[in-house]
């Protein structure tokens, strides 16, 4: 019996350390503890990949020590504090942009007394894109699809799309759900919308038979140590997590 190769996607957000007292401190991941975690998946023999180049492997046509990596939102601290390291071990990775927001701050936060952390500007996103890395799309606004109308749903998805393949002349074959949320009617409008795949906030790792558009991911947060990194990504923690 063939054994299912389980592809972990790894979820940031912003790498920065914060101060103690910072409103859902987890979301930010420290640059030290980020750039340990790159060095070990690197020492054993692992190679990070953004969406783009993880498809091959997801589809089942290409084989080997992979590892999805993805930031979301666009924050500036990503180019800053990530991207040398990941261009250190020539990994690559995706960044999901929330169009209408690029170079101001993460607006959809401030009701929940969030940080406002300044996201990457126009010429900053072009940089991440010029060291190899990869941009997704994040919606327009960051709004919750689920609860929104059909009407918002597919102006957020398919403009976000539009815009961001204009700004930076790039396809953007990849989706990221804002809060995880999401419906079978969500996923038809992306996939109607010309991407290749949807990244969620379900916990646990991809195989070959993982639909495109309900990709789950491992949560990397400021608690993520590294016992429990290796724990997330090696073991099947994180697949138990999703089951309902």
């Amino acid at each position: 019996m063939m054994i299912t190769k389980k592809i972990p996607i790894l979820m940031y957000h912003s790498i920065e350390l914060m101060p103690r007292s910072t409103v859902m401190r987890g979301m930010h991941v420290p640059p030290r503890r980020f750039k340990f975690q790159m060095w070990l998946l690197k020492i054993l023999g692992y190679k990070g990949l953004s969406i783009r180049e993880l498809q091959p492997y997801l589809d089942g046509t290409k084989v080997g020590k992979v590892v999805g990596i993805t930031f979301d939102d666009g924050y500036q601290n990503n180019l800053i504090n990530a991207a040398p390291i990941l261009n250190k071990y020539k990994f690559s990775a995706t960044c999901y942009l929330v169009s209408n927001y690029i170079g101001v701050s993460n607006v959809w936060d401030k009701s929940k007394g969030l940080s406002q952390r300044p996201l990457m500007t126009i010429p900053e996103v072009k940089e991440w894109i010029s060291l190899g890395m990869d941009i997704g799309a994040h919606t327009l606004s960051h709004v919750d699809l689920k609860s929104s109308s059909k009407d918002i749903v597919k102006n957020e998805i398919n403009l976000c799309k539009v815009i961001l393949e204009k700004k930076f002349n790039i396809t953007i074959m990849d989706f990221c759900y804002p809060f995880g949320s999401f419906d079978e009617a969500t996923c038809s409008i992306v996939k109607k919308a010309g991407y290749s795949t949807a990244t969620t906030m379900i916990r646990g790792r991809a195989t070959i038979e993982t639909s495109h558009f309900q990709l789950p991911r491992v949560p990397i947060t400021f608690h993520t140590l590294p016992y429990l990194f290796l724990v997330k990504i090696f073991t099947s923690y994180e697949d138990r997590k999703f089951k309902n």
